[in-house]
C-alpha cells in the first residue's frame, strides 16, 4: 500500500476505533502522536535516522531544546524500547560509537550483554540427550540463553561521558510515549504475530503483547504502563535501580525460573543469571577500529564486536581494485569476494578480547588486506568456504598464505536496530542495540514492560578450547554489530549502520561501495537491494537482487539463495540508517524507504 494511503488507513483506524492494545485509548491527541515515515531528509543543525518516527521525533526534540547528539541519542533509544520492543530495550545491549567534534576524536562504548559466572561450557548441552539444544525452539526461548544486559548502562556510560543531560531528563520522551502510547503498524503486528506461539508460552509476555489472545490492531493505540514506570525508576535512581535491588532481582528470578503458561509445550530451559551477575556489569572504554579507503577514515566496533575488524578488513582488500571503473557485476563479484575472505578471517580470529588474543591490528593492517586480496580471481568466484588468512605471517605479497579453517555455524539473528544522530556543534552518534533475534528471549519480565535478550544464542553452542567464540563464563558473545563513522579530511563525512545478525556486516559494507565506488546518493545506496556473502556456498540475496543481478553474476560462479528466516515473514536484509555530511554544513538523513515498513529521518532545520 503507497504510504499516503497507509497513512491514511491508520489514521483513520484510530479514530475509528478508540482502542486500545496496551490500556484505554485516547483519540484526542494533545500530544499528536508520530505516524509519518520520510526516509530522506536535508537540512541543517542536527539530524536523526532511525527505523521509527516517534524515536526520530523524540531525538529532535532534544536537539532542539539544546541537547546534544549524545542526549538525543539516549532519548531516541528509550523511546525505540517502547516502540521497537522485539528489536531492542533495556533487556538487551549493544555498541556505541561516538565523534567527538571538540577533539576530532572516534570513541567507543562496548555495551555487549555478558554471560552469568555460573554458565558452563556445556550450558547448551541438553541433558538428557547429552546433544545440543535445538536452537529452535529450545535456545531461542529460553532462560538459559539470556545474557546480562548492557543498555542501560551504556546510556549512562555515554551520557557520564559526552552528555549533557542527566539520564532522567533523557528518559522524558520515552516515558510520554510509553504513557500515552503509539500507533501500532502492520510492522509491529506482523512481529507480534510472528512470535505468537512463543509469547503465549510466558504470561507476562501474553499480558502485554496478546491481549485478548491476539496481536494488537494496526491503527489502535500501544500504551507500557509498566515499561513507563521501569523508566521513571531509572530516571529517579540511575542505572543503580536496574543493576541492584529489588528490579535486579526479578530480573534474576525471571531468567532462573522464567514464568511459563500452563498451556505451553515449549520447553524453556532455565537460565543461570543471579543478581550478582547484575551488580558485576560494567561497560568497556575502548578504541575503535581503523582503516583508511580511498582517503577516506573509516572507523567501527572493535571486538568483542566482529563488525569493525571484518568491514575494515573488506575494505582494505577491496582498496587495491578500482571499482569505480568496473562494470556494476563484476564490481558486486568483488564485494562478494572479499566479504567473503574477511568472514573466514572472523571466524578463526573474532572473540571476545578479554578471553582470547585477538589480532585486531593484523586483520585490519592493510598488508595483510593486501595478500588477502591475492586470493580475488577477477573472473571465478572461489569454492566457499574459503581459507582464513595467516594473520603470523603476512608481506603483502601474493601468494597469500592461509591458515587452517574454523568451524563455524552462523547463529545470529536479524533483529537489533540501528540509529544515527548529529548535532549543530559537529558530533555524530552511531549506535547499534539489540535484544537478538525479534522478541529476544520472548519472556517479559513481569511487571516492568521489557523484554529480555537471547543474546547467549550468539555463542558457538559447542565448547572447543580453539574456538574464539566459545562459552566462557562472564564473556561477552561475538556480534555482527557494526556502526561506523567515517571521516574525510578529519571531519565527519559518513556515519552508518543497520540491524540484521551477520548481514549487518555485509549490508554496512555494500552501502559503502555504493555510496563511494558506484556513485549512489547515500539514500539510493541504502535503498538498493542486498546480498550477503559470510563464506558460505550460496550468497543470501534479497530476491530484487536476484532479480536484478543474478543472471550476470552467475557467469561467475555465484549462487543465490533467497533471504529470509524461519522466525520472520520478511526476506529482507537490513535496515539501515545514515547521515551525511556536506561541507557546507548541510546534512542529510537517509532511512529504509521500503525496508521493515520504512524509516524514519528528520533533521532540525529543513533546507529550501
Amino acid at each position: 500500500m503507497p504510504r499516503l494511503r497507509l497513512r491514511l488507513a491508520t489514521m483513520t483506524a484510530v479514530l475509528a476505533l478508540g482502542v486500545t492494545s496496551g490500556a484505554i485509548a485516547n483519540p484526542a491527541f494533545a500530544d499528536p502522536r508520530q505516524i509519518d515515515k520520510t526516509a530522506t531528509a536535508t537540512g541543517y543543525d542536527g539530524a536523526v535516522s532511525t527505523v521509527d518516527p516517534e524515536a526520530s521525533a523524540a531525538a529532535i526534540e532534544v536537539l532542539r531544546k539544546g541537547g546534544n547528539a549524545v542526549d538525543a541519542a539516549v532519548a531516541a533509544a528509550a523511546t525505540l524500547g517502547v516502540t521497537e520492543p522485539y528489536s531492542a530495550g533495556i533487556g538487551g545491549g549493544g555498541y556505541f560509537v561516538f565523534y567527538n567534534a571538540k577533539t576530532g576524536k572516534v570513541s567507543t562504548i562496548d555495551g555487549r550483554e555478558t554471560a552469568p559466572a555460573a554458565m558452563s561450557h556445556d550450558a547448551f548441552i541438553d541433558p538428557k540427550t547429552g546433544k545440543p539444544y535445538n536452537f529452535t525452539p529450545e535456545l531461542v526461548t529460553s532462560g538459559v540463553s539470556v545474557g546480562v544486559p548492557g543498555t542501560a548502562a551504556t546510556w549512562e556510560r555515554a551520557l557520564e561521558r559526552w552528555g549533557t543531560l542527566s539520564l532522567g531528563d533523557a528518559l522524558q520522551p520515552a516515558i510520554k510515549v510509553a504513557t500515552r502510547g503509539f500507533v501500532v503498524d502492520p510492522t509491529f503486528r506482523q512481529q507480534t504475530l510472528d512470535n505468537k506461539l512463543r509469547f503465549q508460552a510466558f504470561s507476562s509476555t501474553s499480558q502485554l503483547f496478546l491481549r485478548g489472545g491476539d496481536a494488537p490492531a494496526v491503527g489502535s493505540i500501544f500504551q507500557n504502563h509498566d515499561l513507563a514506570a521501569t523508566y521513571r525508576l531509572l530516571a529517579k535512581q540511575g542505572t543503580s535501580a536496574f543493576y541492584s535491588g529489588p528490579l535486579a532481582e526479578e530480573i534474576a528470578a525471571t531468567v532462573q525460573a522464567p514464568p511459563k503458561t500452563s498451556s505451553t509445550t515449549l520447553p524453556v530451559p532455565v537460565g543461570h543469571m543471579t543478581a550478582a551477575d547484575l551488580a558485576a556489569y560494567e561497560t568497556v572504554d575502548q578504541a575503535p577500529t581503523h582503516v583508511d579507503y580511498r582517503g577516506l577514515d573509516v572507523y567501527g566496533m572493535a571486538p568483542s564486536s566482529s563488525g569493525g575488524t571484518t568491514v575494515g578488513e573488506a575494505l582494505n582488500i577491496l582498496d587495491g581494485f578500482n571499482l569505480s571503473e568496473m562494470s556494476k557485476p563484476a564490481a558486486l563479484h568483488h564485494y562478494l569476494e572479499a566479504s567473503a575472505l574477511a568472514f573466514a578471517d572472523r571466524a578463526k580470529y573474532v572473540g571476545d578480547p578479554a578471553f582470547i588474543d585477538v589480532p585486531t591490528a593484523a586483520l585490519t593492517d592493510p598488508l595483510f588486506g593486501k595478500e588477502r586480496a591475492c586470493r580475488i580471481d577477477p573472473l571465478h568466484a572461489a569454492t566457499k568456504p574459503v581459507a582464513p588468512g595467516d594473520v603470523s605471517a603476512y608481506d603483502g605479497v601474493c601468494p597469500a598464505s592461509a591458515a587452517a579453517p574454523a568451524r563455524e555455524k552462523d547463529t545470529e539473528n536479524i533483529s537489533t536496530t540501528n540509529m544515527t544522530v548529529a548535532d549543530k556543534w559537529g558530533n555524530v552518534v552511531e549506535y547499534t542495540l539489540t535484544i537478538e533475534q525479534t522478541g529476544g528471549s520472548g519472556i517479559v519480565v513481569p511487571g516492568r514492560g521489557f523484554l529480555l535478550n537471547n543474546e547467549l544464542t550468539d555463542f558457538s553452542a559447542v565448547y572447543n578450547a580453539a574456538d574464539p567464540n566459545r562459552i566462557d563464563p562472564g564473556k561477552r558473545p561475538r556480534s555482527s554489530m557494526s556502526p561506523t563513522i567515517i571521516l574525510k579530511d578529519g571531519a565527519p563525512f559518513l556515519a552508518l549502520g543497520s540491524p540484521g545478525g551477520s548481514t549487518i556486516i555485509t549490508t554496512v559494507l555494500q552501502t559503502i561501495l555504493n555510496r563511494v565506488d558506484l556513485g549512489m546518493s547515500i539514500s539510493d545506496a541504502i535503498a538498493a537491494p542486498r546480498a550477503s556473502q559470510r563464506n558460505t556456498a550460496s550468497v543470501t540475496a534479497e530476491p530484487d537482487f536476484i532479480a536484478t543481478y543474478g543472471s550476470q553474476l552467475t557467469p561467475y560462479g555465484h549462487k543465490f539463495t533467497p533471504s529470509g528466516d524461519a522466525f520472520t515473514s520478511a526476506a529482507e536484509i537490513g535496515a539501515a540508517t545514515a547521515i551525511e555530511f556536506r561541507d557546507d554544513g548541510l546534512m542529510i538523513a537517509a532511512a529504509e524507504p521500503v525496508r521493515r515498513g520504512g524509516g524514519s529521518a528528520m533533521v532540525l532545520e529543513p533546507s529550501r
